[in-house]
C-alpha cells in the first residue's frame, strides 16, 4: 500500500502542508517539528511522489556511495575507482541512460545513518546503490537493510555491495551483484606466515566487534593457530576502531603483559602503523624485537621503516568493477551473483624470525 503525505502528517501530527515544508525545505519550521516529520517518513518509508506509479518506476542519474569514513583510505581508494568508473561509463555498452551523478554518502559507521541514506536515495530514484565495506551484525538492523535494498531494487535501482558479505538467503534477491572479500583466507596466509617464522605469542588488534570483516580476519587468525596447535589466548586479543590511535593504545597494553608477544598482527594498516608507533616508544626495534603485520596492503604501508607486511586487496580494481555493476546491464561472472575478491599475502621487513636470547 503506497505511503501518502497525509499518513505521514497524521504519524507526525502535523498538517500536510509541514510536512511538505520540511521536505522541501523553503520554509522555517522549529527543529522539534522537523525532527518529528522525519521520524514518520521514516518509519513509514515515505517516498517523496510515491503514488505516481510511472514515476516512481522510473530511475534518475543519481548513483550513491556508502562508505563508513570516507577519510579512512580503504573507503577512499574504493569509492574513488567506483566513482571514476560512473563518470566516464557514458557511452559504455549497456549503460543506463548515459551519465551518471555519484554521491558518496559518509555514514561515520552509525546503522541509522546508513538507514537514512538508504531512504534519501529511496526517494531520489537512485539508477544504483554501491555499499561499500563490512556490514554491522546486528539482526534487526540487517533485516531494515534488506527491507530498504529490497524497495530500491523493486523500483529499477541495481544494488552492488563491494567488500560486504552477501545478503541472507532470507533477504531474497535484491542485490545485483556482490564483491566479497576473502578476509578469512587472507588472514589464515598471514599468521601462517609469522607461525612459519618461529612465533608463538601473537597478539591481535581487532576491530569494531560488530563489523563482518572484524570476525571473518580473526576468524581467518584463529584458523592458523588452530592448526599449527598454538592456543589461542583470549587475552592478546584486542578490539578498537579501525585506526592508528587504536593500534597505539591495543600495542601499549599488549607489551605491558608479561610474557609480551613476540608479534602483533592488525586487522588494516592503519591499526599497524599505530603498533608500530607504540613499539618504537618503548625503544623496541621492528621486526628484531616484535614483528608487525597488517591488512589491505594501503599505499602508506611501503612508507614505513621498514615497509609492512600485509594482505593486499585490490581496492581499485573492486572498486572500478562495483562501479562497472552499478551502470551497465553487465551481470557478475558467477551465477549466484556473488565474485569472490582474492587476497595476497605481501611480506616485507616488518617481520622477521622470531629473535633467540
Amino acid at each position: 500500500m503506497t505511503v501518502t503525505l497525509a499518513d505521514v502528517a497524521h504519524r507526525a501530527q502535523v498538517s500536510p502542508a509541514t510536512v511538505s515544508r520540511v521536505l522541501n525545505g523553503n520554509y522555517p519550521v522549529a527543529a522539534a517539528t522537523r525532527e518529528r516529520v522525519l521520524r514518520a517518513v521514516n518509519d513509514l518509508d515515505y517516498v517523496v511522489n510515491g503514488p505516481a506509479s510511472a514515476l516512481a518506476a522510473s530511475t534518475s542519474s543519481l548513483v550513491g556511495i556508502l562508505v563508513n569514513d570516507i577519510a579512512d583510505p580503504f573507503f577512499g581508494i574504493m569509492a574513488s575507482a567506483a566513482q571514476a568508473q560512473i563518470s566516464g561509463a557514458e557511452g559504455t555498452p549497456g549503460a543506463i541512460g548515459g551519465e551518471k551523478l555519484a554521491v558518496v554518502c559518509n555514514t561515520g559507521g552509525s546503522p541509522e545513518r546508513e538507514l537514512t541514506y538508504l531512504t534519501l536515495l529511496q526517494r531520489q530514484r537512485a539508477a544504483a546503490v554501491i555499499l561499500t565495506g563490512g556490514a554491522i551484525e546486528d539482526p534487526g538492523h540487517s533485516a531494515a537493510v534488506a527491507a530498504k535494498l529490497a524497495r530500491l531494487a523493486e523500483a529499477g535501482t541495481r544494488i552492488v555491495l563491494c567488500g560486504r558479505p552477501p545478503l541472507p538467503p532470507s533477504a531474497g534477491s535484491p542485490v545485483t551483484a556482490t564483491l566479497s572479500f576473502d578476509n578469512r583466507a587472507g588472514a589464515r596466509r598471514l599468521t601462517e606466515h609469522l607461525l612459519a617464522l618461529g612465533h608463538r605469542r601473537i597478539g591481535y588488534v581487532a576491530g569494531p566487534a560488530e563489523r563482518t570483516t572484524t570476525r571473518h580476519r580473526l576468524e581467518g587468525h584463529r584458523a592458523a593457530l588452530a592448526a599449527a596447535g598454538v592456543a589461542d589466548d583470549p587475552a592478546r586479543t584486542l578490539h578498537g576502531a579501525f585506526d592508528r590511535a587504536s593500534g597505539i593504545a591495543a600495542a601499549t597494553r599488549l607489551l605491558d603483559a608479561e610474557p609480551g608477544p613476540t608479534a602483533v598482527v592488525a586487522a588494516n594498516d592503519t591499526i599497524a602503523l599505530g603498533v608500530c608507533t607504540a613499539a618504537r616508544a618503548r625503544g623496541l626495534r621492528v621486526p628484531e624485537d616484535l614483528s608487525v603485520a597488517g591488512f589491505d596492503d594501503l599505499p602508506s604501508a611501503t612508507d614505513t621503516v621498514p615497509a609492512l607486511t600485509t594482505v593486499r586487496l585490490p581496492l581499485i580494481e573492486a572498486g572500478a568493477r562495483a562501479g562497472l555493476l552499478a551502470v551497465t546491464r553487465e551481470t557478475p561472472r558467477d551465477p549466484d551473483g556473488v565474485e569472490t575478491v582474492l587476497a595476497e599475502l605481501v611480506v616485507r621487513g616488518s617481520t622477521g624470525p622470531v629473535r633467540r636470547a
